[in-house]
């Protein structure tokens, strides 16, 4: 489908592919228009496209080899678009696609829990709770039941807490750089969204099966998870990636949106032609919530 782009937001993906995440794979060829997460409105579709048509608004997943959401008009696949309820503004809806899923998906095919709150109740530590995933992440732990601890910076705890969090530490602190609990409770699962750190900062305050999800993978992170298999660790340390063309997923992170169970929460917003800004801000590391370019 041809879709006229009203909004597009900066993952943390983008710009490690510019850094060379996938040198070996992407770009195909130059130019390379970066950009995945988009909402717009649909202004033709291709032959064979059922159940979309000119005029619809959207939220779409444009393919990773692809891009091109940073564009005033960009393709989406069906396979990963669903349409955008009213309630949701352009902004909220190109917030999703990967950042919702992302958590979302974790939690839920990874870890297991149960959206409607009947799975196990689990001791989560969630790190960086405050960035574009870990605002999801919070509030989708606490729908399903679970204790969430949360590290941010202090600036953004009262925020943190907001989402749900039961406990927030700040991570500049001895306890927060310890990931300590300050109710004194072993993590079941710890969420690492911080820059890669080992299994064995975490080691302390996991319990005896405890898992660590190491949620941007590297290749230690997959030779570590290896190494765990082999030498039979009760304790894991798993990579996650994500599904992105899980059409099912994303119209549940925007069900759980327009429900009101789950809140997008946004850094910044700037206009195309100040994109480099917006690449910029995400690169920081600092922002809390989405950075969204607006068309």
């Amino acid at each position: 489908m041809l879709v006229k782009v009203e909004a597009s937001s900066v993952n943390i993906v983008d710009w490690r592919i510019q850094d060379g995440l996938l040198k070996y794979v992407l770009p195909r060829k130059f130019p390379h228009i970066p950009g995945t997460d988009i909402s717009g409105e649909v202004v033709s579709v291709g032959s064979g496209v059922e159940g979309f048509a000119p005029g619809d608004k959207i939220l779409s997943w444009i393919d990773l080899l692809r891009g091109g959401g940073f564009a005033e008009y960009a393709l989406a696949p069906v396979t990963s678009t669903v349409k955008r309820p009213p309630s949701i503004s352009a902004v909220d809806a190109a917030s999703l696609p990967v950042a919702a899923m992302t958590a979302l998906q974790s939690a839920v095919h990874l870890i297991g829990l149960k959206l409607d709150g009947s799975g196990p109740k689990l001791n989560i530590l969630i790190t960086a709770a405050s960035g574009g995933v870990g605002i999801f992440w919070t509030q989708i732990a606490k729908l399903c039941g679970c204790f969430v601890t949360a590290t941010c910076g202090a600036r953004n705890m009262e925020l943190v807490r907001s989402l749900g969090a039961d406990e927030v530490l700040d991570y500049k602190t001895p306890e927060g750089a310890s990931f300590k609990s300050p109710s004194g409770k072993k993590y079941d699962v710890v969420v690492q969204l911080a820059p890669y750190r080992p299994l064995e900062a975490f080691k302390a305050q996991l319990t005896k099966r405890g898992t660590v999800v190491d949620m941007t993978p590297t290749l230690r992170t997959v030779l570590r998870n290896w190494y765990n298999k082999i030498t039979f660790s009760k304790q894991s340390f798993l990579p996650f990636v994500l599904d992105a063309k899980n059409t099912t997923d994303l119209q549940s992170v925007t069900d759980l949106v327009e429900q009101g169970k789950l809140k997008v929460i946004v850094d910044s917003t700037f206009p195309l032609a100040k994109a480099p800004d917006a690449w910029a801000r995400s690169i920081e590391g600092h922002s809390t919530g989405k950075v969204v370019l607006i068309v």
